[in-house]
């Protein structure tokens, strides 16, 4: 993903030299000539990197560092001082800015601090993915199952080779869970997930949600903005739902794979990515293929390893396994202390047949734990389907 350099400084010139140098050096430039301009940048979450100049029309500079210091992730910021500012340019040091650099910039020193500001930036969010990494490691559960164990080894084979993946099987069964499995096994573990659903996103807006889109590039598109895609370089992009995805959307998206690169919505420039698509389908895609609904190129390019999630009922001896979990899991957030389940209740569970699968057992067993008084889950706490089904 390129990093965007915000350039808060009110002399036109100088933010226009400073601008058309860090584009020939590949990054992304956003400019803003007072205080005000930069504060509505960082609402947005524009700019991995501050240029800040000292001296703006509406105000300090350096107060920015003051504004910014209870942000989860301060965009470093660096200081345009001019020689007399010296004392300043230290002190603000002091309160967290990451550089300063002296008038006239010396464009290798501005590169190697811009450099060294991205640094700090991608390990910030290299340890943001492994916290979440680690969340999500403790939400995925294997089972006993014979057929689980066996998707669990082509899932890690998957992850460790960074191949496209086609997750199928119905509502429920847990793809983005499995999705998130594979990021979190493979070489990729420390770099970003990001996950769409692509029903759940207007056709017309799909586009520029996965390739991003230049300033103006259609009504409403007042400054630019990064696709999922870019978001995702080095990480893992999920396509949940790729079956609503439209067949012109397709095309592109298998062009983006095939080139490893793409271009904005508007945009003339390819950015180049290196990303590894993890797709998803509770639909039959070969039926959509011989319906002409869906792309035939496209399915077999995600489909290098291809995951069919079994349904709960099918894998029934792996419930016992899922409730402890789900118990585990919900006991500090609800404030409780359950350690168990009766046979009878547990026995239900096993008898019904999960339409909405670990989804709606999850649910099950939330309901559940809100009901019971004791330290064991019984039938009657239990959703009535579940009981009918005892």
């Amino acid at each position: 993903m390129a990093i965007t350099v915000l350039i808060v400084d009110d002399e036109e010139n100088a933010r226009q030299f400073i601008g058309d140098f860090l584009s020939s050096q590949g990054y992304e430039v956003i400019g803003a000539a007072t205080l005000a301009e930069a504060r509505v940048h960082l609402s947005r979450g524009d700019g991995d990197v501050i240029l800040l100049d000292v001296n703006l029309p509406d105000g300090y500079g350096p107060n920015l560092l003051h504004e910014t210091a209870h942000m989860p992730f301060r965009p470093p910021i660096i200081l345009i001082t001019a020689y007399g500012d010296i004392e300043m340019a230290v002190d603000a040091m002091k309160n967290g800015a990451h550089d300063f650099l002296t008038k006239p910039i010396q464009f290798k020193q501005l590169e190697q601090s811009i450099q060294r500001a991205f640094e700090i930036v991608s390990m910030r969010r290299e340890l943001a993915h492994l916290r979440q990494n680690q969340q999500t490691k403790s939400r995925f559960i294997v089972g006993n199952s014979n057929e689980m164990k066996s998707l669990v080894e082509q899932a890690h084979r998957a992850a460790s080779a960074s191949v496209s993946v086609l997750i199928t099987g119905e509502t429920g069964t847990g793809k983005e869970v499995l999705a998130q499995f594979i990021h979190t096994s493979g070489p990729r573990a420390s770099k970003p997930f990001i996950a769409i659903n692509c029903a759940a996103i207007q056709n017309t807006m799909l586009e520029a949600e996965l390739f991003g889109y230049e300033a103006g590039a259609f009504t409403g598109a007042e400054r630019r903005k990064h696709g999922l895609m870019e978001v995702a370089d080095g990480g893992v992009l999920f396509l949940d739902e790729i079956s609503s995805m439209p067949m012109d959307i397709q095309a592109k998206l298998l062009r983006a794979i095939e080139e490893r690169a793409f271009r904005r919505v508007g945009g003339t420039n390819m950015i180049h990515v290196d990303v590894q698509l993890i797709a998803a389908s509770n639909r039959d895609l070969k039926n959509m293929i011989h319906e002409n609904q869906f792309r035939e190129d496209l399915f077999y390019r995600l489909k290098v390893v291809d995951l069919d999630l079994p349904p709960l009922r099918t894998r029934k001896v792996d419930i016992p396994e899922l409730v402890g979990f789900f118990i585990r899991q919900n006991n500090p957030k609800m404030g409780l202390n359950i350690t168990g389940i009766t046979a009878r209740a547990m026995q239900a569970l096993v008898n019904y047949r999960w339409p909405g699968n670990i989804r709606e057992l999850s649910h099950a067993i939330e309901r559940a734990m809100l009901f019971c008084d004791g330290e064991n889950i019984d039938l009657p706490h239990l959703p009535a389907d579940v009981i009918r089904s005892a």
